[in-house]
């Protein structure tokens, strides 16, 4: 009865976005150990954003089996610690002098060329503790625009979904109704049987008192 109405579980690991969380993570606690001094409260502040946006990807997702609602609540608290995170990183750029890259920049098509073509831990994991602050946030910056894009294109397909298919409770109703329906259809299908039997059981009982007659 419950494939009627639980949702099949994404796997949160193979999702682009996901991924690119799990390195902002990372490179994020990377950058607070390099660059910010011990006991500066950012360093709590970005780390626990950058944690956030990936742990409540896999929460959302899990929770999306049995409810879409909650999936869609988890994602967006998700989508705005990215986007906590992301003002960090611009403050820190701006209250240093650093330059904030933009299109302008001879170096932001490659880096953003880069990160459209790499999801994984290990193409960045080298950098962490090479680059220069100013790479490293800007770096993150980009991580952080394309994940909040991606997860507002997961987010519109899961809305779709919840408006076409309802959450588990309206899941749960259709199935009943649908069992119901089928139940209707069998006890009508079998009622029709029997008075097509009874007509025939009265056709040979009048044929046997013809017979009887005759002899």
């Amino acid at each position: 009865m419950a494939n009627h109405f639980l949702r099949r579980q994404a796997n949160w690991e193979e999702l682009y976005f996901y991924k690119k969380t799990d390195v902002l993570y990372q490179l994020t606690f990377a950058f607070t150990k390099r660059f910010l001094k011990m006991g500066d409260r950012t360093i709590d502040q970005m780390v626990q954003a950058a944690r956030s946006g990936k742990q409540n990807i896999a929460e959302g997702c899990a929770d999306g089996v049995s409810s879409t609602e909650m999936e869609i609540k988890l994602i967006n608290v998700a989508r705005a610690s990215i986007k906590e995170l992301k003002e960090d990183y611009e403050d820190y750029l701006t209250t240093r002098n650093l330059c904030k890259w933009d299109d302008q920049h001879p170096r932001f098509a490659p880096m953003l060329d880069f990160c459209r073509q790499h999801n994984n831990q290990a193409d960045y994991s080298p950098m962490y503790y090479k680059a220069s602050d100013e790479e490293l946030a800007n770096l993150a910056l980009t991580l952080c625009r394309q994940v909040d894009k991606m997860m507002t294109t997961y987010l519109e397909q899961l809305e779709k979904t919840f408006i076409e298919e309802g959450g588990i409770k309206e899941r749960m109703t259709a199935a009943r109704l649908g069992r119901r329906q089928t139940q209707n259809e069998t006890i009508e299908a079998q009622a029709h049987e029997i008075e097509q039997l009874k007509e025939r059981i009265k056709q040979l009982e009048e044929e046997l008192m013809r017979y009887k007659s005759q002899g």
